[in-house]
């Protein structure tokens, strides 16, 4: 199985099949959707499922559990982008909107709410394995600068804390600095917790008996 095979995809697209037979821009878009469909298939990846952008979306994805999530649409349709971040906030996966679209002012905001890969037209074979390959790439290199974030912030948060739990410890128990961390240091390894969680927990017992 190559690694594009083994790629769960769900596909993000308006239902056409009313207007098709008697909207021309319709037909035009549904002809291109299929033609991306076609593409991916033949580029290896496993379609799971093709889902409007409705207010469900959270709880189908939530379901469906897919790799990455492809956003077929016009570039100004902002409503389906809208409701796809909105759908994976909680569970952050790759989004690679496909348009035909050559207004490229949308781009920006796209990007920003979450887009991994904004791509107009191309939708052969040979193109879009190589951009979908570049989006997971991104979305990784992303999510990792996410968690180094929040761990930074983390411990920031936990030196405060720890601050704080040390000279609660030094004012009632008449320790020096050095002796109230090392009690912190020694509740934290009996307990298995972080240092900042054994803190945050005598903060709360000298809170609750005041």
């Amino acid at each position: 199985m190559t690694p594009s095979q083994s790629l769960r995809l769900v596909i993000i697209a308006p239902d056409l099949l009313e207007d098709v037979a008697t909207d021309e821009h319709a037909r035009s878009q549904a002809e291109r959707s299929r033609q991306l469909r076609i593409g991916l298939l033949e580029a290896g990846y496993n379609i799971v499922a093709v889902l409007p952008a409705d207010t469900f979306l959270d709880e189908r994805l939530a379901q469906l559990q897919p790799d990455m999530i492809i956003v077929d649409a016009e570039s100004e349709a902002r409503d389906s982008l809208e409701h796809v971040v909105m759908a994976t906030r909680d569970a952050r996966r790759p989004i690679v909107l496909f348009t035909n679209d050559n207004d490229t002012t949308h781009v920006k905001d796209a990007v920003a709410a979450g887009v991994s890969a904004y791509i107009v037209a191309g939708l052969s074979a040979d193109r879009i394995r190589p951009i979908l390959d570049v989006a997971i790439a991104r979305f990784e290199h992303e999510q990792g600068l996410r968690r180094e974030l929040a761990d930074v912030r983390t411990e920031l948060q936990d030196r405060k804390i720890i601050d704080r739990a040390k000279g609660l410890l030094m004012q009632r128990q008449k320790l020096d600095e050095a002796a109230a961390y090392e009690k912190l240091r020694k509740a934290a390894m009996d307990k298995g917790l972080r240092l900042g969680e054994v803190a945050q927990r005598i903060l709360d017992a000298a809170d609750l008996l005041g």
